[in-house]
């Protein structure tokens, strides 16, 4: 019989393209609300930094409200506190204001990101991690590819829409989950799980655990750092091509990433969550190198292909490997959430190292390096044991195995005389 994923793991796919999509509508209009306040570019950019800092400083509290209060709950009430906070950056009169609401905004970000995966790793059965993993990913995928689309339309009816837009989305979000999962046993915090939640430094006693933090690390500082910092410039300034053609590139690398989402979690969750990820940091790190080196639009796009390709392999395998580490039945908000930070901090670390290389030694450099940071991680995977569970290793009657005999066990024969035609059971 074919397994299907929970009906849960497909309401959290929704609910991050709905997400997803608001946070694209909001994106290309953030910068330039801000500088309509008279301030630098340097105050810009600490607006969108504020947003990563904020969620990199309250990611472990993120974790132990998980652990208390259950991942629905903070799901919720994440979803609910960015969509306040964004919604009232569109209402700012002066740019002090309009940075405490992205800071509020960011809590709420760290909140329902933290939740989110914890939810999707209790969920989901083993085998199935790197799958759902792949689907969630690309839920945020297609949402970030159709937002900006939906925001540039919006804009003409004032900056402010976008914000409100967004706020709206994620209230529907927010609904959306708590209405599918309500009723849901699966998805209910068990109270009668008494397990001592695992501690960071105990997952980070796992050689896969610290193989997963070093190309988290590296891919939050290729992929979501330098990726929306570097590329735009580098198309314009070294390729001498428009703004326009640079987002163009951004949406080829997308079309990449989404092309092997799939089918990377069906192979994680078949052949091991190692090979594929390992795979994915090696054609992710070489096409990063050649994307700095290329010369003309054509090559840089093909680069940029095979570069979200590569992103699109690493994601769902190693996303399973930390939900591998922590377990079906353990409680894992902080390990979760140190898995997030480091993430984040490449994301903080990339785009500023990457700029400074590129001032001082050219772009060949900068995409060198960074291309080297996910080559480097290779070698933490290589030492890494293979975590993909079997479907033995998690049978459902392993957990009534104690109370009902082994499992290899057969079913008694019934004996004794027949009554109304049935064999009648001999008595207890």
């Amino acid at each position: 019989m074919r397994e299907r994923l929970p009906v849960e793991v497909w309401v959290l796919v929704a609910a991050s393209f709905i997400i997803a999509i608001g946070f694209g509508i909001v994106a290309p209009v953030l910068p330039v609300y801000a500088a309509s306040f008279g301030v630098g570019h340097t105050a810009v950019a600490a607006l969108i930094s504020t947003f990563a800092f904020v969620r990199l400083a309250f990611a472990p509290m993120s974790g132990k409200l998980v652990n208390k209060f259950g991942e629905p709950h903070v799901y919720i009430v994440g979803i609910l506190i960015v969509a306040a906070g964004t919604a009232m950056s569109g209402f700012s009169s002066s740019y002090p204001e309009m940075l405490g609401w992205r800071a509020l905004a960011g809590i709420g970000s760290t909140m329902f990101t933290v939740a989110a995966l914890g939810l999707l790793i209790r969920i989901t059965p083993a085998p199935m991690r790197g799958r759902a993993s792949g689907m969630w990913a690309a839920g945020f995928l297609v949402g970030n590819v159709c937002g900006p689309i939906v925001g540039a339309g919006l804009v003409p009816f004032g900056v402010w829409v976008p914000f409100v837009s967004y706020g709206v989305l994620l209230c529907i979000a927010a609904f959306v989950v708590w209405f599918f999962l309500r009723r849901s046993t699966l998805a209910a915090l068990d109270r009668t799980n008494t397990d001592v939640p695992m501690t960071v430094r105990e997952a980070f006693r796992h050689r896969a655990y610290r193989a997963a933090l070093a190309s988290g690390f590296a891919n939050g500082w290729a992929v979501f750092g330098v990726r929306i910092s570097l590329v735009p410039v580098f198309v314009i300034e070294a390729l001498n091509h428009s703004a326009a053609v640079a987002g163009i590139s951004m949406s080829v690398f997308a079309a990449g990433n989404a092309a092997l989402l799939f089918l990377s979690g069906k192979i994680a969750d078949t052949r091991g969550r190692k090979p594929v990820a390992v795979a994915g940091l090696i054609v992710s790190g070489l096409a990063t190198i050649w994307m700095g080196f290329t010369g003309d639009m054509w090559t840089f796009m093909a680069a940029s292909l095979v570069a979200g390709m590569g992103a699109g392999l690493l994601n769902p395998p190693q996303n399973a490997v930390v939900a591998d580490v922590i377990g079906a039945k353990g409680k894992g908000g902080p390990v979760l959430a140190g898995f997030q930070m480091v993430t984040d901090l490449g994301a903080i670390i990339g785009p500023m190292c990457a700029g400074l290389l590129a001032d001082s030694f050219g772009f060949e450099a900068s995409f060198a390096i960074t291309g080297a940071s996910l080559l480097l991680a290779v070698g933490f995977w290589f030492v890494a044991p293979e975590t993909l569970p079997t479907h033995e290793e998690e049978h459902t009657a392993s957990s009534v195995a104690p109370e009902c005999g082994c499992l290899d066990e057969s079913a008694e024969i019934p004996t004794g005389e027949r009554v109304g035609g049935k064999p009648r059971h001999p008595e207890a």
